[in-house]
């Protein structure tokens, strides 16, 4: 299972980052105790002293904090405007969360495979098992492959009130936020 270690990314994100914070399935309430330190926060705060390698992540790392704290409209100013797979992949979750369910499903369409998703399987796969599932999560237990489609789907049926496995599907969430958040702080520094 993945362990994200927040403070390996340097004191910027060790003041923006809540460890005990679920990534959420709605649109949530901006947490308007982080708006001034997101706010300050551009490439040179976030990556600190090491070597920009790649702009374009570094953008993705900070459109993935406003949306960690629940400020879409941040987040989605910033992703739209990344030309790359993986800005359509933050494009994609920031549309889950809104909710628009097809808009997420045509961002997904843009990230077919992505590098992380290999992983997210599996440890998504390792939650369900570990947790209650019912029909609409079961195929986290099953798969060999990221669906993103389900992934979506899930999140509609927990929001509509058609699956108990919320919390499951927070940890999923969660867990896929800090997935492609370490790549990206990774690949903006040529890691």
């Amino acid at each position: 299972m993945f362990s994200f270690e927040f403070r390996g990314y340097g004191p910027s994100v060790e003041q923006i980052y809540q460890p005990d914070r679920q990534c959420g399935l709605g649109p949530g309430l901006p947490n308007q105790s982080m708006a001034a330190a997101l706010g300050n926060l551009d490439a040179e705060a976030l990556i600190g002293q090491q070597t920009i390698v790649d702009f374009d992540m570094v953008r993705c790392c900070i459109s993935g904090l406003w949306l960690f704290h629940d400020f879409l409209d941040k987040s989605h100013v910033l992703s739209q405007q990344i030309d790359t797979a993986t800005g359509s992949y933050w494009h994609a979750i920031m549309h889950r969360r809104e909710p628009d369910y097809s808009n997420s499903k045509y961002w997904c369409r843009k990230v077919p495979k992505h590098e992380i998703h290999a992983q997210l399987c599996e440890s998504a796969r390792q939650l369900a098992q570990q947790n209650p599932i019912d029909s609409h999560s079961q195929f986290l237990a099953a798969q060999t492959v990221w669906d993103p489609f389900a992934f979506v789907d899930l999140c509609q049926a927990v929001a509509g009130g058609h699956s108990d496995s919320g919390n499951l599907a927070r940890d999923v969430a969660t867990l896929e936020w800090q997935l492609l958040f370490d790549f990206c702080y990774r690949k903006a520094i040529g890691q």
